[in-house]
């Protein structure tokens, strides 16, 4: 393994050398693909040129913990796979061979990579297998080119440590406080869970990166770092081999520069795992027999049927302000390309979901039974319980902030006595609001998806498990991006991929940061 935080590794090729053929700031996998068979670029070069970004920008952004040490073999096979190829008059690849990704550290990968969720809890465990999104970007050809970081435990444990801050990040330089930095304003919220994930795409130290989600994980940062983030239909993608939060709303997706990137993603890592069998074989029955490539369509929004939830979501700005002009803009852009704008609906029980704190109760119940079992089956760790790693982080204070940033939700996990009748009350409660509340309003109305500014709508989301995309909306006065995100029911990702990239290359608002 390659710490990057403290690694004095140096990438002995400039950026400019490598670019020289083809210019890779920004290119998508489509361009990428198109450049290694013009043979103006190898995987191995692009692998190469991301290892001297992140070396030169991560000592700022803090965006990835390690790289992989065996990266640059993927590379070469990849590059001897398409050559293989090539002589025997095959033209076609899978559409990540050859790409390096980076994958969130909660994420299992069985080689010579840590996975800690950030803390050093987790340090030096070593997990059975890799988890089953890896698994399947391995069988698409993907490099595994290292792990993003994240708000330690996918910020799930206190209410005090800021979004993008993890004991690990803060390790290289010996000052553990550091947190993840926005790309396009340092000082501004880089935003979590999946901080580094956004932050490493948007700063282009990689083009594609997974990310989880539990309730805004994916679709918070990707909007505050101007990058497109899908949170697909719980179990849609396989959790086995991911540190848990929760198994009701847990999920993981593709966060990238683009909607046509984050499809392709998408596409290669649904579907069945024996690791995750029972949410995966509910959710197979929504994957489209041809993929999702198939929806990105420039006409994706002629007569899509988009509604719009007033209060509480955007409630929170203010109708003078840059982002409030911007919003009626875009509503103008959607009723152009033919969509129909459905006003000033409500959601029914929108105060209670929003207020409540059934969301929270369930979901310490369930994370300390789900990371119970996830430690139990690792090889080797230093700790098999939450028990275990709260008395770690007491015996490590210093290193894991706990003075500054305690542990309640831990503490609060660690109480419950597993799923009793006001347990299961409280599950119940959660699916009667989704049913009576969202559902509701999608069914009666007709509607295709729901309009939001930034990730306001991610707790209808998680608590019912359905899909939103996260587009890149435009930039605040500060030059802080923001986004618009289109949520829908359950196994509807091809109508979310249709309008969301019809409403993106309408308008294409992203452009890179000033780094």
């Amino acid at each position: 393994m390659t710490n990057i935080c403290s690694s004095n590794s140096t990438v002995s090729l400039d950026s400019n050398d490598l670019q020289a053929n083809f210019p890779i700031k920004e290119a998508t996998i489509k361009d990428l693909h198109t450049a290694f068979h013009q043979n103006k670029l190898t995987s191995k070069e692009l692998v190469q040129f991301y290892l001297y970004q992140i070396e030169k920008l991560n000592p700022v952004l803090r965006a990835v913990l390690e790289v992989n040490p065996d990266a640059l073999e993927q590379a070469e096979e990849a590059d001897k796979r398409r050559a293989k190829a090539k002589e025997s008059g095959s033209v076609e690849s899978l559409r990540l061979d050859g790409i390096p990704i980076l994958v969130k550290d909660n994420i299992a990968t069985k080689d010579r990579m840590n996975t800690t969720a950030g803390s050093f809890a987790l340090l030096g465990s070593v997990v059975p297998r890799d988890a089953g999104v890896v698994e399947k970007l391995r069988q698409a050809g993907a490099i595994i080119l290292g792990k993003a970081s994240l708000s330690e435990w996918a910020h799930f444990r206190s209410f005090g440590a800021p979004s993008g801050w993890c004991a690990r990040g803060g390790q290289g330089q010996n000052i553990p406080y550091l947190n993840l930095q926005n790309p396009y304003h340092l000082s501004a919220n880089p935003s979590g869970s999946s901080s580094g994930s956004a932050i490493a795409v948007a700063a282009n130290l990689v083009a594609v990166t997974l990310g989880t989600e539990t309730n805004g994980s994916i679709l918070n940062p990707s909007r505050t770092n101007s990058v497109v983030g899908i949170k697909p239909t719980l179990g849609l993608t396989s959790r086995g081999g991911v540190i848990p939060i929760t198994p009701t709303q847990d999920t993981v997706g593709p966060i990238c520069r683009t909607v046509a990137d984050a499809t392709y993603v998408l596409d290669s890592i649904v579907g069945y795992d024996p690791y995750d069998s029972e949410a995966t074989t509910n959710a197979s029955r929504y994957i489209p027999p041809d993929g999702y490539v198939q929806f990105l369509k420039l006409d994706g929004l002629e007569g899509k049927r988009l509604g719009i939830v007033r209060k509480p979501f955007f409630d929170h700005i203010e109708w003078s302000s840059k982002q409030a002009t911007t919003f009626k803009q875009h509503f103008h852009t959607l009723r152009e390309k033919g969509a129909i704008l459905v006003d000033n609906l409500e959601i029914p029980n929108i105060d209670a979901i929003m207020s409540s704190n059934n969301e929270r109760m369930v979901m310490e119940f369930e994370f300390k039974l789900a990371l119970n079992s996830y430690l139990e089956q690792l090889v080797k760790t230093p700790v098999r319980s939450l028990a275990e790693v709260i008395e770690f982080n007491n015996k490590n204070a210093q290193e894991e902030m706990i003075e500054e940033y305690g542990q309640q939700i831990f503490l609060s996990a660690e109480a419950t006595n597993g799923i009793g009748p006001e347990e299961k009350r409280l599950l119940a409660t959660l699916e009667e609001w989704s049913r009576d509340g969202f559902e509701k309003v999608m069914v009666e109305n007709k509607l295709d998806a729901i309009i939001t500014p930034n990730s306001s709508l991610s707790t209808v989301l998680a608590i019912g498990g359905y899909p939103g995309i996260s587009v890149p909306a435009g930039y605040g006065d500060n030059g802080v991006p923001f986004g618009i995100c289109f949520g829908g029911l359950k196994g509807t990702e091809p109508k979310l991929i249709e309008i969301s990239y019809a409403f993106e290359q309408a308008t294409k608002i992203r452009k890179p940061p000033s780094l």
